[in-house]
């Protein structure tokens, strides 16, 4: 295959500049598009169903990519960013931890659902679960980070969560506001 200039590069780069220049970018949204249809990301409960457990109803198929480095958060869709930069900076004091180390994938899911429900009944807002650095692992690379993140992200009483600072865990940890339940 023969190889392309760099001519021809910088062409197909200012072609697509110039293609790109008009386009906004989508508000943020809670919504998901799928087939034209638009649909919640996760299902409304009715107003008598009852609270299904929350280890069956965290699921692996839902990803969230994490980029390189480990400072990685979400905030809830509505939230404000200021909300993020607070719970980075230690506004709220952690009120629990979950230790994750050791556990199997299938038992993370489920620690991390009971924990989360014991937190919720109690009233905390900002806990700390500790996932690992995947130093012990077959590639160096943490295996429950992302999948933690996933999980959290399918909880709705989960607003935000970031990596701590250093002496509450750095990378090795993820810090979670929950809603306030008053």
């Amino acid at each position: 295959m023969p190889k392309k200039d760099s001519v021809v590069d910088e062409d197909e780069i200012s072609l697509f500049q110039a293609a790109m220049s008009d386009v906004e970018p989508l508000p943020a949204s809670d919504k998901i598009v799928i087939g034209g249809i638009e649909t919640s990301p996760f299902p409304r409960k009715n107003k008598g169903q009852k609270n299904a457990k929350s280890e069956d109803a965290l699921t692996d198929y839902v990803f969230v990519a994490i980029e390189a480095g480990d400072g990685w958060s979400f905030v809830r869709p509505g939230m404000s960013h200021q909300t993020l930069r607070r719970l980075r900076r230690g506004h709220w004091r952690i009120q629990d931890s979950l230790d994750l180390h050791g556990y199997t994938r299938d038992a993370a899911r489920q620690a991390l659902g009971a924990f989360l429900d014991i937190c919720v009944q109690q009233k905390f807002r900002c806990v700390r679960v500790i996932h690992g650095k995947g130093l012990s692992s077959r590639n160096r690379e943490p295996v429950l980070k992302a999948r933690v993140g996933n999980w959290l992200m399918q909880r709705s009483d989960v607003l935000a969560f970031c990596q701590p600072r250093p002496e509450d865990g750095g990378g090795g940890a993820i810090l979670i506001l929950l809603k306030s339940k008053v």
